[in-house]
């Protein structure tokens, strides 16, 4: 099965759209992806997008929970409110809303980051310092600090 993978960086043009990666795109076709499933992300400022399964694997997770559970609400306020569907247009291009735009402090430049089964939506900046802390935080196997 393909993969999200790698990232790069795209330049927003004048009327506010950005061109989705090829290689992203490319993995969207495979998937017969239509249309985009688009949350803001539980942990980082970033985007996540996929498609409809990823919501869909989401609400089979609510769907297991006693929905009257906090675990269940916090959940579905989280994909449910915090999510919009959205399309690329002919040419592959993402239209950059204030819906992303506001969660991610995307002013001119946006990265996309592969995630395996979805990518994600970050300033370039906020994008390279979390890489440098994920990499601060891992050491080789047998190494111990002192």
């Amino acid at each position: 099965m393909s993969r999200f993978l790698s990232n790069a960086t795209n330049r927003i043009d004048s009327k506010g759209r950005v061109s989705v990666p090829a290689a992203f795109r490319s993995v969207l076709a495979q998937r017969n992806v239509q249309e985009l499933y688009c949350f803001q992300d539980f942990v980082f400022p970033a985007i996540s997008v996929g498609g409809p399964d990823l919501l869909e694997r989401f609400e089979r997770q609510i769907a297991a929970e006693d929905p009257f559970s906090p675990d269940a609400n916090e959940m579905s306020l989280l994909i449910h409110g915090g999510g919009v569907f959205m399309k690329l247009d002919a040419e592959g291009r993402l239209m950059v809303t204030d819906f992303i735009r506001d969660f991610t402090g995307i002013s001119d430049e946006v990265a996309f980051v592969g995630r395996a089964d979805h990518f994600q939506l970050w300033q370039p900046r906020a994008f390279q310092a979390a890489q440098t802390q994920a990499r601060g935080g891992r050491r080789p196997a047998g190494r111990h600090p002192g």
